[in-house]
């Protein structure tokens, strides 16, 4: 069965314009009662980070309990890890107030030790959030260019930069939308949350490429009376079995680790998934009807 997927363009880009309007709007509404649109973690903050390991039972809102009774809404997040400890990550603190937390979490809880502690400056923060917003930019600019050489033998009809670009703005997509799901979710944006977007980016993009390679092979055996709508559409129909059956065998290995893994890595792998799955979505209904409406625009003037 073959489906018409550029006859409804309109179509997926108005599902993608309410789910970016939301995206940003989640964002607006957190900076506006918060002073920023994502919650920053310790990464780029600034902050402490302890981990305990206790001799007893105990669980994580009476730890957080426990710390604030000394240090009051210093906690940003607690958690859980598969060596029986526990990640604390909270405001920067000092020896004196670690001393402190130190009594309060033994009266409250018992016995415990200290496995670690760390404290980020926010000037060390902000130097990392710097570079992991030009790691971003630098990832983007490189998959404008490389694209852009990969597809510099297509026909001559077509610019090789369209596709770069189109691949670009379906990535832009994927990114909003990840990072607007957060923002309303109001989970911790971290280094590995960076690590998680890159890699978002390399499977989003692998999968626009597969789509427009198709493209660019049959624009070859283009008959003269078929559009480059018609042209995208073949291409998306031979190329769709794949796409989905890619997208599922990576989801459900990072589903098992999201259910049965360790609370440490629960949100890099929640970003994966969101990532994966608009990341599919846009390179079947975003990227090359991008596209074709682009370059049909262009044959009509």
């Amino acid at each position: 069965m073959k489906y018409n997927f550029i006859k409804y363009t309109k179509v997926w880009f108005g599902l993608s314009a309410i789910a970016i309007i939301f995206s940003i709007g989640a964002m607006v509404s957190n900076y506006a009662s918060t002073g920023q649109a994502l919650e920053l973690g310790i990464d780029f903050t600034g902050g402490s980070l302890l981990e305990y390991e206790f001799m007893g039972e105990t669980d994580i809102q009476s730890l957080k309990d426990a710390i604030e009774v000394s240090y009051p809404k210093s906690v940003s997040q607690i958690t859980y890890t598969d060596q029986n400890s526990y990640i604390v990550q909270a405001k920067e603190m000092s020896e004196e107030q670690l001393q402190l937390i130190q009594g309060s979490v033994r009266e409250s809880i018992g016995e415990f030790e200290l496995l670690r502690f760390t404290t980020i400056g926010p000037k060390i923060g902000n130097t990392l959030k710097q570079k992991a917003l030009i790691s971003l930019l630098i990832a983007i600019i490189a998959i404008i260019l490389y694209v852009a050489y990969a597809f510099r033998k297509v026909p001559s009809r077509v610019s090789p930069w369209k596709f770069g670009f189109c691949a670009i703005v379906a990535l832009t997509h994927d990114i909003i939308i990840t990072l607007g799901i957060f923002a309303f979710l109001g989970f911790e944006i971290n280094a590995f949350f960076i690590t998680a977007l890159l890699t978002i980016m390399g499977f989003s993009v692998h999968d626009t490429i597969v789509v427009f390679d198709r493209i660019r092979e049959n624009l070859k055996k283009q008959k003269r009376d078929d559009t480059f709508g018609v042209v995208a559409n073949v291409s998306l129909n031979q190329t769709l079995t794949r796409s989905i059956h890619t997208s599922i065998s990576t989801l459900f290995p990072l589903a098992a680790l999201y259910i049965w893994g360790a609370d440490s890595i629960k949100i890099f792998i929640f970003a994966l998934i969101i990532g994966i799955f608009v990341g599919t979505y846009s390179s079947i209904f975003i990227a090359s009807p991008l596209l074709s409406i682009w370059q049909e625009s262009g044959r009509r003037r």
